[in-house]
């Protein structure tokens, strides 16, 4: 996260200490929101003795979607009553819903628009399809076998640090045993292609970021599994990524073609790029370092939101962890 926003940051010019500043402020609220959802990740994990958590900057966009998830509640709490279990919904759908169809059929589209041979339109196909189908399957053994080690890490460091409470942070991906995440993004995959291609100020056409792993595990966390919430707010939610990642886009091209060493290269960004409320905060914050006083303003105006909105989310987050114990 660190790098991605410094790097962000930087491309725009803004100087070397106020960059530091504005991560150094992110890592204390990812740290602060990793407390929060502790006994979330408990209940949805099924094991209150869970040592598990994540301060993944996928989860700082948990403000915006629990004030979706309020009105949500207030023009549409009625749709609740008709939520599906995900993981039935999953076998309902059948081979056509699953990863590796939904991956077919986003190489396939992508293939004949890029009007490639259909050698090419097969090999990326089947390419997409398969990493789609590995991502769950991994993220499984990742949850398993770092266990173990968090358990064991957790106990030696509770023994040095005599009276402390220590959780052990991983990334988001130890949450991907949980079926609302796979139903979601199967569900949200085609509606991110639309709103791709119907999106005013988008440059992004969705391949990798297909799976929308950027946005469902907030999702989940916030609604606590409710599918139906879950896909109607990541419908409304998925315009900032693709603005963002059309924002970012310049930065990402410009880094990958001095890695690789090759300029003139198509545009590339990624489509559901965690912490797209953070990126413009960036981007806005490099405008304004030259002294615009628009940019100023848009950074001033933004920041005092931004941790406004993260405020009151602590505060029903607490809420909740109480209503938990």
């Amino acid at each position: 996260m660190a790098c991605g926003l410094y790097g962000a940051v930087g491309y725009v010019y803004c100087p070397l200490w106020l960059t530091l500043v504005f991560v150094a402020l992110l890592v204390v609220l990812k740290l602060i929101n990793a407390d929060l959802m502790k006994p979330t990740f408990n209940d949805l994990l099924g094991n209150p003795s869970s040592l598990m958590t994540t301060s993944h900057l996928n989860y700082m966009i948990n403000p915006l979607v629990m004030v979706l998830d309020k009105l949500y509640s207030l023009c549409l709490g009625w749709l609740d009553h008709f939520d599906v279990d995900a993981a039935a919904l999953n076998n309902r759908i059948g081979f056509a819903g699953s990863r590796f169809a939904i991956g077919m059929y986003i190489g396939i589209f992508v293939g004949l628009m890029g009007r490639l041979p259909l050698t090419s339109v097969a090999t990326l196909a089947l390419t997409l399809a398969t990493t789609l189908e590995l991502f769950n399957v991994i993220g499984g053994w990742f949850t398993a076998a770092v266990d173990p080690l968090t358990q064991g890490l957790t106990n030696r460091l509770n023994h040095i640090f005599a009276g402390w409470s220590l959780n052990v942070g991983l990334d988001w991906a130890f949450l991907s045993s949980r079926s609302e995440l796979w139903a979601t993004a199967n569900i949200l995959a085609p509606i991110m292609v639309v709103e791709a291609l119907i999106l005013p100020g988008n440059r992004i056409l969705p391949l990798g970021g297909i799976i929308a792993m950027g946005v469902t595990p907030a999702l989940l966390v916030v609604t606590r599994g409710k599918v139906i919430r879950m896909v109607v707010i990541g419908a409304v939610e998925l315009p900032l990524f693709l603005w963002a990642g059309s924002l970012s886009a310049p930065f990402i091209t410009h880094a990958t073609a001095s890695l690789v060493g090759e300029h003139g290269i198509m545009a590339i960004s990624a489509a559901t790029k965690e912490g797209p409320v953070e990126q413009l905060l960036a981007v806005a914050l490099g405008k304004s370092s030259g002294g615009d006083a628009k940019w100023v303003m848009v950074t001033l105006v933004g920041t005092i939101a931004y941790l406004l909105l993260f405020a009151w989310y602590a505060r029903v987050m607490r809420r909740r962890n109480r209503e938990y114990q």
